[in-house]
């Protein structure tokens, strides 16, 4: 069994902003803006409500700039801002995850098997403008792994499409073709147990100088990839590499705690 650690949410690169983490333990799961319009995501910044209040994703920011932005010259702001869709990547309730990351992400999805794991992280920014950090939020357990390759017959790739059509690489498809047709995508196929937590998520980072480097970095917490026998990823978070890890699923869900009813106890690895 493998565990597979993967970075996502919107975060200051793509939102202008991180989603925020209560002093309850409470946070906010925001995706990333879609890079285009054309989508049948229905899920915009305007619509996507924030767990912990009556605002949107679209009150955490001013202006977004969609890379590549198709037919969009200007930044994105606005009306425009809370009518733009969401990459809604993963989608916790549907539990369907896809990716074409290159640096890790495709080689480590692509290798998963039914009743491994997939575990997602994001960053989030606590109150009062406390040090922001990279944090497990859910996961989900493996049902299915499709692969879209750029050489990958036409019936072949809309068959894996219209079987995954809750998964945001499917919805931004047109005519059978992927957005980017010349990425491979991966698309997992999740199943329970999974889903988002309800609070308190676990802290992944820590953020310190490292000798021999200038400045200050997020790395992974030591204590953790030790529980987790990370065996690839690296140690610095900065870019939100893809872990593997190859602790056991069943431990991996013992040791994270349950999706709901969560206390600070769950949020501590290494726990019995």
């Amino acid at each position: 069994m493998t565990v597979v650690l993967a970075g996502v949410g919107a975060d200051t690169t793509n939102l202008g902003a991180l989603a925020p983490l209560y002093d309850d333990g409470r946070f906010e799961y925001v995706p990333i803006p879609e890079k285009t319009r054309e989508t049948s995501e229905t899920e915009t910044l305007g619509s996507w409500t924030l767990r912990a209040d009556g605002r949107t994703a679209a009150d955490l920011t001013t202006r977004i700039d969609p890379q590549p932005v198709r037919g969009e010259a200007d930044p994105v702001t606005g009306e425009a801002l809370e009518s733009w869709p969401l990459h809604r990547d993963p989608n916790f309730t549907a539990l369907t995850y896809g990716e074409h990351r290159t640096s890790g992400y495709v080689s480590r999805l692509r290798a998963l098997e039914p009743g491994d794991i997939v575990g997602f992280y994001a960053g989030l920014r606590g109150p009062d403008g406390n040090r922001s950090h990279r944090y497990l939020i859910g996961y989900f357990t493996v049902a299915d792994v499709a692969v879209v390759r750029p050489e990958t017959p036409r019936e072949r790739r809309e068959a894996i499409l219209e079987a995954n059509p809750e998964n945001a690489h499917a919805k931004r498809a047109r005519d059978g073709d992927l957005y980017r047709a010349d990425k491979t995508v991966v698309i997992v196929d999740g199943r329970e147990p999974g889903g988002l937590f309800d609070r308190h998520p676990i802290r992944l980072s820590d953020y310190y100088v490292k000798p021999g480097n200038e400045r200050a970095q997020y790395y992974l917490r030591e204590e953790l990839a030790s529980a987790w026998d990370v065996r690839a990823g690296g140690e610095n978070m900065m870019y939100k590499p893809a872990y593997r890890c190859a602790i056991d699923s069943a431990a991996f869900r013992e040791q994270v705690g349950p999706l709901e009813g969560r206390t600070p106890a769950d949020a501590r690895i290494g726990k019995t």
